[in-house]
């Protein structure tokens, strides 16, 4: 769905640049934000095959004792979920 939202400029220009860097886009950046805030601190899916948890500032850590290796095609399909 499109929007329409009035941002601050020197926000604006911060979230283009931190996406350049990521080499990601905008909208990945908001989407993934957005979920973020939204979803509650600590939520995991318990049914969800992921090895990773998001801790309450947003960042990614590994799951301790998920027993397996982190490989290529794990960050690869972790980067198509996110749009990256």
């Amino acid at each position: 769905m499109k929007t329409t939202m009035d941002i601050d400029d020197s926000l604006l220009i911060a979230a283009k640049a931190a996406a350049l860097k990521r080499r990601t886009t905008l909208k990945a950046m908001v989407e993934h934000a957005l979920r973020r805030e939204i979803e509650p601190v600590g939520a995991t899916d318990s049914d969800s095959q992921c090895c990773y948890e998001v801790n309450e500032r947003g960042m990614p850590y590994l799951k301790s004792g998920s027993g397996k290796p982190v490989t290529s095609a794990m960050v690869y399909d972790l980067m198509d979920e996110e749009g990256i």
